[in-house]
């Protein structure tokens, strides 16, 4: 069969999500899809819960194919694994404890199709254990542009609501970052710098899951940190090489963007991380306009050591994100 997605959806530790996952790709209206679920040797049931999901559907049966890693190596290595052995037109990403709309390959493909496009991106649900939130993406005619507001912080750049074309992979040598986990998907960055036409289509079909969001923050190890360092410079240079200096000031806010969890989350001891952090990137904070006042006005006051106010924010606003989003 002549695959127009390949879908690659890696499996570690998600025994309670991927039955819902694999049963809401199973019903994809878009018939010619290829399925490649990555073992990245999970040590629960989720591969026997997967299993069992695919029997209910045998006319995806010769569709479907599990790779298996003897050894984990992390989701970076486990999507380099899918994107070898893809063979679909178009390469989406899924997130095991993640689940999608019936419709979803079938439009993004056709939105690909109609403008020959190398990139499509959607809207997305943030979905909580009792509701969830509608993230509208905006819209731009040009890689470039989309590219610029990503790194602006305008845009997520998730691997999840993106139909690559598979070429992009392949002819400029892009693969995630194997052994760096924490930013992986800036990897999304590097296939836009290379793109050609792209297309937007205003309507969500990807259901992002966000659990525990009473907790006060998420814990960034060291390994974290020297992660998300590796993948915003790894994205830094790879930008330079392409367009020189002329995103200089869009890298910057990159910068930004990745060291400002550090002023959410609670631990007055990542304030003085995020003081070291790309210090030359912080004369750029007031002009990056893709983002919210407030998150300026944060990292202003960081950057002028009024960290008090910074955890006065912080203490009214988890104490109202627990209540709206429990």
């Amino acid at each position: 069969m002549s695959y127009k997605v390949s879908v690659i959806i890696p499996i570690y530790g998600v025994e309670k999500f991927i039955g819902r996952c694999a049963k809401t790709l199973m019903q994809q209206t878009l018939k010619e899809v290829e399925y490649i679920f990555v073992n990245d040797a999970t040590p629960d049931c989720s591969m026997k819960v997967l299993q069992e999901v695919l029997a209910r559907y045998p006319e995806r049966q010769n569709s479907v194919v599990v790779a298996v890693h003897e050894t984990n190596k992390g989701l970076p290595a486990a999507r380099n694994t899918g994107l070898q052995m893809a063979q679909g037109e178009y390469i989406f990403h899924c997130d095991s404890d993640d689940f999608v709309e019936p419709d979803m390959l079938e439009t993004l493909y056709t939105e690909a199709v109609m403008h020959r496009a190398d990139i499509v991106w959607c809207d997305w649900f943030l979905s909580f254990e009792k509701n969830e939130r509608y993230m509208k993406q905006p819209s731009f005619d040009t890689a470039l542009e989309a590219l610029k507001t990503m790194l602006s912080g305008g845009m997520k750049y998730n691997v999840w609501n993106k139909l690559v074309r598979r070429s992009l992979y392949a002819d400029y040598q892009v693969s995630f970052p194997a052994g760096y986990g924490m930013g992986e998907d800036m990897t999304m960055l590097l296939l836009f710098a290379h793109a050609g036409r792209v297309a937007y289509v205003p309507k969500a079909f990807y259901h992002y899951v966000k659990l525990n969001t009473g907790a006060m923050s998420n814990v960034y190890s060291d390994r974290h940190k020297e992660e998300l360092k590796y993948n915003v410079n790894r994205t830094a240079e790879c930008l330079t090489k392409i367009y020189g200096n002329t995103l200089e000031k869009e890298i910057a806010f990159l910068k930004l963007e990745a060291k400002f969890p550090f002023l959410l989350m609670g631990d007055t001891r990542l304030y003085r991380l995020w003081k070291e952090w790309y210090p030359e990137a912080n004369r750029y904070i007031l002009q990056n306009r893709g983002i919210s006042a407030r998150s300026r006005w944060l990292q202003w006051c960081a950057w002028k050591n009024l960290f008090g106010l910074v955890w006065i924010y912080n203490q009214l606003f988890h104490w109202a994100y627990k209540i709206l989003y429990r």
